[in-house]
């Protein structure tokens, strides 16, 4: 594993969100035994067994990551990523997002060549339909653990946060109203960004996630979603975002700097 995400440096707010191989062993030729006049033959040695070589293919796909540790992918410079690996391309990433954010994946599997190596992993992409995944090339990106984890309870409207499969803090949240709602399902968080005015409607910061809004598609970048604070707090505990998920404003703080980009994001009724 390779750099830690937890160096990436948060950007500027632009107010753009929904709510808001081994080898084979040398074996030695097998020599004859001098034996005396009219003794028995000696039996011969026997040869060693010999290793076989690894065949790893294309396929499956190997599952990366556990319920307590997740994977997340750096793109270098840039990276493309297909329906299958090398066929059926479905979009193209700089190594910054739009806001000017490292773009990220959560790696789901890796595709391992002949030599055993991982040349292509399956990625969660943050781009519309929500949970659409893709193949990137393994050395376009750079991979690192990832060891917490958030959940929301669209219900009960709370979120969890957990670190190495323990929880570590819980929180009220406000969630979508009906008419637009929080969109359920696993994604990942994809950037991490800080408003112009800590006062305003999204409070000190913006955990964004690979989510878009289910209804609000005309919006600016296409509906994100995020986790954020907010100037109303009287909400919290409520239906009423437009999809988004709001939380206090010291509780953002403590999210924010505990949350690395990677960070895998599941979100339940």
């Amino acid at each position: 594993m390779q750099r830690s995400l937890r160096v990436l440096s948060s950007l500027p707010l632009l107010g753009l969100l929904a709510g808001c191989g081994g080898t084979a062993e040398h074996v030695a030729p097998v020599e004859r035994v001098a034996t005396p006049k009219h003794s028995a033959t000696a039996p011969r040695p026997k040869p060693r067994s010999v290793a076989a070589r690894p065949r790893c293919g294309t396929a499956p796909d190997r599952p990366v990551g556990s319920s307590r540790v997740a994977v997340a992918a750096v793109v270098r410079s840039n990276a493309r990523a297909f329906r299958h690996p090398g066929r059926g391309e479905l979009a193209s990433f700089g190594r910054l997002n739009q806001n000017g954010f490292p773009t990220v994946f959560r790696v789901l599997a890796a595709v391992r060549g002949r030599n055993c190596r991982s040349v292509w992993y399956r990625v969660q992409l943050p781009m519309r339909p929500n949970g659409v995944t893709g193949y990137v090339e393994g050395r376009s990106v750079q991979l690192d653990k990832v060891r917490t984890r958030i959940v929301v309870d669209l219900s009960s409207r709370r979120l969890t946060f957990l670190r190495s499969g323990r929880p570590v803090l819980r929180t009220a949240v406000a969630v979508g109203a009906s008419a637009t709602p929080t969109p359920i399902g696993h994604y990942y968080v994809n950037q991490k960004l800080l408003p112009t005015d800590s006062a305003g409607p999204y409070g000190p910061g913006a955990i964004g996630i690979s989510a878009f809004s289910p209804v609000l598609t005309d919006w600016a970048q296409g509906g994100p979603v995020a986790i954020h604070g907010t100037n109303e707090p009287w909400s919290i505990g409520r239906p009423v975002s437009n999809g988004c998920i709001r939380v206090h404003n010291p509780v953002l703080r403590r999210l924010f700097a505990a949350t690395p980009a990677g960070t895998p994001v599941l979100i339940r009724r």
